[in-house]
């Protein structure tokens, strides 16, 4: 699995130690992770939460990436802003149990959290065992076990809702302020890792019209 990390500004500086732990508990069960920043308070290039869901809706509708894990203060903002975008399924995810229910029951692909609310004293111990739990089982397993087929079933129901209710992703794209656009898919490393992982031309043209190659 390919994950993608997103941070917007107001918690930026914590991207080293998200990332750190993430990949800590992730790569040894031979998962991915890219790094789309921001990477400091600091960088030249800074994402609001709105512009993390634009950037999370381009990954999961191109294939550049499997799960995106994003956040801000509370998380609440991320989860809403990931979920105004086709084909992801976010949920908000603040502790193991939450991380662990969301991807048995709800099997989604999205996870946003809160980096200020509650991140205090052993924070990086409630993520370790967070990102343990979100992605140490194959999603959709259910719980409790034997209501594994109805929640599965209920999960591809509201896939299939989602295709009608949404617009296709890179129609979006061509209808959003372009300015928006640019500064979600404007930072360091998006066109190194994004265009070396899409699958799906139509996204990528979409995105080289905003961007570029």
């Amino acid at each position: 699995m390919r994950i993608a990390l997103i941070n917007e500004n107001s918690q930026a500086a914590k991207n080293a130690l998200i990332c750190d732990t993430l990949k800590k508990v992730v790569e040894p069960m031979g998962h991915t992770v890219d790094n789309y920043g921001m990477y400091s308070a600091e960088d030249e290039k800074q994402l609001t939460y709105v512009q993390c869901g634009i950037l999370a809706g381009v990954l999961l509708n191109s294939g550049a990436a499997d799960f995106v894990v994003t956040g801000c203060g509370t998380g609440q903002g991320a989860m809403l802003a990931c979920n105004s975008f086709p084909k992801v399924l976010c949920g908000h995810i603040t502790n193991p149990l939450d991380a662990y229910l969301f991807s048995q029951v709800n099997d989604g692909n999205c996870a946003a959290m809160p980096f200020a609310q509650g991140f205090g004293w052993g924070a990086e111990l409630n993520l370790e065992t967070t990102f343990e739990k979100l992605f140490g089982t194959p999603g959709g397993g259910g719980y409790p076990k034997e209501r594994v087929v109805p929640e599965q079933r209920n999960k591809k129901i509201l896939d299939q809702v989602k295709t009608v209710t949404y617009s296709d992703m890179a129609d979006i794209l061509q209808k959003l302020d372009p300015e928006l656009v640019k500064g979600a898919l404007g930072g360091d490393h998006f066109k190194e890792l994004f265009y070396a992982n899409c699958k799906c031309e139509k996204m990528a043209a979409a995105v080289e019209a905003v961007v570029g190659k």
